[in-house]
């Protein structure tokens, strides 16, 4: 069990009157400490029903979004994450500016040794749009390099 002093900080978690953001908010995102900072692991979430809009026409986009990442000293707590996902779904701007922003919010927030933010979203047009992002530590950067190089796609 987590002490009190363990949970300082996460405030969303067990709340019955969730506020849902109308606007872009990462200041909803909330960590907690990571009881195993010596251990290297993966910690992956899948949001399958991301929305954001179109910066030019207003229409929603829709996407599944992967978050992986290798903590550090915080985690992302999940419901705060859930809301700020949700928060972009008055916002508008490019599939690939969403994900950077993602990736980096997350990355301001936790300081992971390690972090990558994949959208697979819904083709408009035609055309399906996967961007990839990731972002690493000194002792990560071969690893980022990698994880760069097979998000290409080898064929369709």
């Amino acid at each position: 069990m987590r002490s009190t002093s363990e949970l300082e900080g996460v405030t969303l978690l067990g709340d019955t009157a969730t506020r849902y953001p109308d606007r872009y908010a990462p200041e909803v995102l909330e960590t907690f400490v990571n009881k195993h900072p010596g251990r290297e692991y993966l910690v992956t979430f899948l949001c399958p029903e991301f929305t954001s809009l179109c910066p030019k026409t207003g229409q929603p986009d829709f996407a599944r979004i992967l978050i992986s990442y290798i903590p550090r000293k915080r985690m992302v707590e999940s419901k705060s994450l859930k809301l700020y996902l949700f928060s972009f779904r008055n916002h508008g701007d490019f599939h690939e500016d969403c994900i950077n922003i993602i990736l980096n919010d997350l990355w301001e927030l936790m300081d992971p040794k390690y972090i990558e933010v994949k959208g697979i979203f819904t083709p408009r047009g035609g055309i399906a749009i996967h961007p990839y992002a990731n972002r690493a530590d000194d002792d990560h950067r071969e690893m980022a390099e990698r994880r760069m190089l097979a998000s290409f796609p080898d064929t369709f």
